[in-house]
């Protein structure tokens, strides 16, 4: 049974959620509502939202979890050509935190291989864009020709960051982002990126699973680390793990 949680119950413990068996392994308690003060103390205990239009908001724990090291990104050799000529095509910039909730509202809108509609709804957007405006949220922009062609945004506790999504309207944008954001991370000794559950195109780029005591572990020391800064270009390319 999955509880339901008021206002001001705390989460249970992660060892709850719901096993492989159950049909919807992670998942560890409903609220009714979202808000950003909730959204936030989820992410410090390792647990994050997820549900559809007509659902109450859900929350998940999967065990093992899906987590990207900034060192292990992989690069093919068609991709490392992109990023040279990314850095050398001035009709190409990287942009952070340009309009948040516009890449939010346009992850929303992209087309997902087996998904009808976006988990991404309105109630998501609002919380996560107040966690931005706290500075606890960020996007990264892929813009071409002074149009933004591709992004990605997600949560930054310390030295952990938090993937949620990407959007791309032109080939390869949205791993342009995050191979800028990547390169960011590492120079700032970021060792992990959170990118909850497991996919064969997260699994592409390097990610892997860990886990879950594992991950929460590494967690519990990164975000209590001081913050890194929020301002770079696409210089940040040059710093890519084998480009």
């Amino acid at each position: 049974m999955v509880p339901w949680l008021r206002a001001d119950d705390p989460f249970p413990p992660l060892e709850h959620a719901l096993g492989p068996s159950s049909g919807a392994a992670g998942l560890l308690a409903a609220t009714g509502e979202l808000s950003a003060h909730r959204l936030l103390h989820a992410y410090r205990s390792g647990i994050f939202p997820w549900y559809s239009n007509g659902q109450p908001v859900l929350w998940w724990s999967p065990d093992p979890r899906m987590v990207l090291a900034p060192d292990r990104f992989h690069v093919t050799r068609s991709f490392a050509k992109t990023l040279r000529h990314v850095l050398r095509d001035d009709a190409w910039d990287i942009r952070v935190d340009d309009n948040f909730t516009d890449v939010m509202r346009a992850c929303a809108r992209a087309p997902r291989m087996g998904q009808d509609g976006t988990w991404i709804t309105p109630e998501i957007i609002a919380a996560y864009s107040t966690l931005h405006r706290q500075g606890f949220a960020h996007s990264v922009e892929a813009w071409y020709e002074g149009q933004r062609v591709g992004g990605l945004y997600g949560v930054a506790l310390g030295t952990m960051f938090f993937g949620e999504s990407m959007f791309a309207s032109r080939t390869d944008a949205s791993k342009i982002a995050l191979a800028a954001l990547v390169a960011h991370l590492r120079g700032h000794k970021v060792q992990m990126i959170d990118c909850q559950q497991n996919t064969s195109h997260l699994a592409s780029l390097g990610a892997f699973e860990i886990a879950r005591h594992d991950f929460i572990a590494h967690l519990r020391s990164a975000i209590d680390a001081p913050p890194i800064p929020w301002r770079f270009d696409k210089s940040v390319l040059d710093a890519v793990p084998g480009f």
